[in-house]
């Protein structure tokens, strides 16, 4: 009799062993199918994550091409101008000069301050090699000037000079394009200097603003 009841005894824990394995094999599926689901939504969330970023990084870079390629409100235009180079004096139809006939030297132009006035003559030929020439005049606030400079210093193909017959505070001048504003912080400073430095206006693309003359 009490060899029977061991042997149920015994029976019956086996059984609640192997139920018990069983119990914590299921459990170990359930966390590696946790673990495995987990994974695959960290990663496609991470995937996704980075196409937004792309997406939002070629949206903007859109954003500025289409800035880029539309005119700058407000900015004059002449077409068919002379690449011709002349010696002395140029009359030019706009003040300042946008182009036309020039000198055979370039004002140096690669982020160049000048704090004097300098002539048109050598000023547009920078302008035929893709620089933005920057003027003022005595209506400029300083403040204005010095962020002007500011702008120039970090940005090549780009100069700055006093120009005092001018009718506007402030102009910004490229190859055939002329832009006049009253303040530096005016938007369009920035998506003139965007647009046409080195712009598609450029007659020599690529051509040297170092080493040209310092008037």
């Amino acid at each position: 009799m009490g060899s029977k009841n061991a042997k149920a005894q015994a029976a019956e824990r086996r059984a609640r062993i192997a139920e018990m394995r069983k119990a914590e094999q299921a459990r170990e599926r359930r966390n590696r199918i946790l673990t495995l689901v987990t994974v695959a939504v960290v990663v496609l969330a991470t995937a996704g994550g980075g196409v937004l970023l792309w997406r939002a990084a070629e949206d903007e870079q859109q954003a500025r091409d289409e800035a880029k390629a539309a005119p700058v409100k407000g900015a004059k235009t002449w077409d068919d101008l002379s690449q011709d180079h002349v010696e002395g004096e140029v009359d030019y139809p706009m003040s300042p000069a946008a182009g036309g006939e020039h000198s055979q030297t370039w004002a140096t132009c690669d982020a160049q301050v000048y704090d004097e006035e300098i002539n048109d003559e050598n000023a547009v030929h920078s302008l035929e090699h893709g620089a933005v020439w920057i003027t003022y005049n005595d209506k400029a606030a300083k403040g204005d000037v010095e962020k002007l400079k500011d702008t120039v210093k970090s940005t090549p193909y780009s100069f700055v000079s006093p120009y005092p017959d001018q009718k506007s505070p402030i102009a910004l001048t490229a190859w055939g394009v002329q832009l006049s504003v009253d303040k530096a912080s005016d938007k369009r400073v920035r998506q003139f200097l965007d647009t046409y430095v080195q712009g598609e206006q450029t007659p020599e693309k690529g051509a040297t603003c170092s080493g040209g003359t310092m008037p």
